[in-house]
């Protein structure tokens, strides 16, 4: 199998911009616009995505909103605190979701009881 994470590999979108040439300049029109200075500053917005790259877990959305927030002037606490809020997200979400995991459990033991009830009626 192919190692989808390895450097050379991003190099596969080259095909994408050959295959649909106005679709892709269309992408990356659009990206440029979203990360204007605009109701938030261009570095907050690349600080977000920092953050945003590592929940998503996205290496080369890291490696590349890294150097663009570098380029605006980002520190490296500032990243740092970035990758800490999206740890917190990501730890945040499980917590959250464990919430469904304890329903399904108090579903299941309850219908087993149920069931378990019933039987005894049966006899």
């Amino acid at each position: 199998m192919a190692d989808f994470y390895a450097k050379e590999t991003i190099k596969s979108l080259r095909k994408l911009r050959q295959l649909k040439p106005d679709l892709f300049k269309g992408w990356m029109d659009w990206d440029d616009l979203i990360f204007k200075d605009g109701a938030l500053p261009a570095k907050t917005k690349e600080l977000m995505a920092v953050t945003a790259a590592h929940v998503t877990a996205c290496p080369w959305c890291i490696q590349e909103h890294v150097k663009r927030a570098i380029k605006q002037g980002v520190t490296d606490e500032e990243i740092a605190e970035a990758a800490f809020v999206a740890m917190a997200l990501r730890a945040g979400a499980a917590f959250a979701h464990s919430s469904i995991a304890m329903a399904v459990s108090d579903e299941q033991r309850k219908a087993a009881a149920e069931a378990h009830s019933h039987q005894g009626h049966n006899h």
